[in-house]
């Protein structure tokens, strides 16, 4: 999954600040060491550390309880992670941890044989509390462990819902979803508001459709796609949704038009609940805001959503490989997910106590539909997987944004996207 990255604020435990340059140290806890434990500094590589709550939340917990370990953030931004990481490892750096943002990455890290296996690790923690671990595992071995599972859910406006005299966004199916749109738009030109808002990731359409069906990317055929392609069109087609060419050619961002109340519904990751909360306590939004399961195809049955894990991995170059087990294991462990919680992230740690925790955070929701919404009773990976994922992306990426503009038809768009990914990746 694409890590969506946005400016947060502060929030609980994240109040702590960091620099933010490459290479900062973050404060060491004062604590006396004890035993023969040898001071070491262990270095892990991550993104935008001013902006991403849960980084600093982690490292300060973890050298609290391990005050022999300094952390030394190597701070990367986010818009050249990927790539700054890819010439690091090909370059042979011996930064000690790698922060994993996506499934994507992590398929192509492996394929390099790029970190150390971590099977040590994961026999030391509750795998049953931790569902994403298994997406860490590669030829029958773990590499990574993850600290944080997002997962989408539906936002709503609960003051448009009311204004519109629609009931709240229980249980609805994808069909529903489009007939509730219509009924919550109103206005036009600027002062318009959306019955919904659909982000222009190709994800928005075709995870959905994945996650919902099991169906899988590295085969060549993709028609499965299609209802949920014909209700994106409709909804642009009907007005009750932005259309795919004015979203991208404006930049138009997801949390802005929840935020100011330009959409009603919003379908998207868990990563936007630390904005809301942080935005709300800064009082840059009066969103009265709830979240509610994502549609399904299907009423009354059980909630599949999709989403994807971030986690840890341990460069095969490391030079403090002890040190950065100990970090994987707290990050991945119950300890962990108390600081990822407290961020207002969504920690890959499962339990009722970090759930209540989660909701106890200021300003969270407290209805039952939200807290619903919390415990979907599956979550799948929101794009391609393995070795061939990021070529597969690509392909899709490109088909999706001639479907979504109206340069092909549905059935040709994917008839064209089954026969690039043959062609061109599989090579069948």
């Amino acid at each position: 999954m694409k890590r969506r990255l946005i400016a947060v604020g502060t929030v609980a435990a994240a109040a702590l600040a960091l620099a933010g340059c490459a290479g900062t140290t973050v404060p060491a806890s004062t604590a006396t060491s004890t035993g023969d434990d040898k001071p070491t500094t262990l270095s892990i590589a991550l993104w935008d550390l001013q902006k991403t709550p849960e980084f600093t939340a982690l490292i300060t917990a973890f050298q609290k309880a391990n005050p022999n370990i300094t952390v030394q953030p190597v701070d990367i931004p986010s818009v050249n992670y990927e790539d700054k990481i890819t010439t690091m490892l090909a370059g042979g750096d011996t930064t000690d941890i790698v922060t994993v943002k996506n499934l994507t990455d992590f398929g192509g890290y492996m394929q390099k044989q790029q970190f150390q296996k971590v099977d040590d690790v994961i026999a030391a923690l509750p795998k049953d509390k931790i569902p994403a671990m298994e997406q860490y595992k590669y030829k029958g071995a773990y590499y990574a462990a993850p600290y944080r599972q997002d997962f989408h859910v539906l936002y709503y406006n609960k003051d448009l819902f009311t204004a519109a005299g629609v009931k709240d966004p229980e249980n609805l199916t994808w069909e529903e979803f489009g007939e509730t749109a219509k009924k919550l738009t109103s206005g036009d030109g600027a002062s318009k508001t959306y019955g919904a808002y659909l982000h222009t990731w190709n994800s928005m359409v075709q995870g959905y459709a994945a996650a919902q069906q099991g169906k899988p990317y590295d085969k060549a055929d993709y028609s499965w796609m299609s209802d949920q392609y014909d209700l994106a069109l409709e909804m642009q087609k009907a007005g009750s949704t932005m259309d795919w060419a004015t979203a991208n050619s404006t930049k138009t961002g997801y949390a802005n038009m929840f935020e100011t109340g330009k959409a009603a519904m919003v379908p998207m990751g868990t990563w936007l609940i630390a904005p809301l909360l942080a935005d709300k306590k800064a009082g840059t939004t009066t969103v009265n805001w709830g979240i509610a399961p994502i549609p399904q195809r299907t009423s009354g049955g059980k909630i599949t959503t999709m989403g994807g894990p971030t986690g840890f991995a341990i460069n095969k170059n490391a030079k403090n490989a002890a040190a950065a087990k100990k970090f994987l294991e707290f990050a991945a462990g119950p300890e962990g997910a108390k600081a990822v919680a407290g961020a207002g992230i969504v920690p890959a740690y499962h339990s009722d106590e970090i759930t209540k925790a989660y909701f106890a955070l200021p300003g969270m929701p407290q209805d039952a539909l939200s807290k619903k919404a919390f415990a979907p009773d599956t979550i799948r990976a929101d794009g391609p997987t393995g070795p061939d994922a990021a070529a597969i992306g690509g392909v899709l990426k490109q088909e999706h944004e001639l479907i979504m503009t109206g340069s092909k038809p549905v059935k040709d768009g994917l008839a064209e996207m089954a026969d690039r990914v043959k062609n061109e990746v599989l090579q069948e």
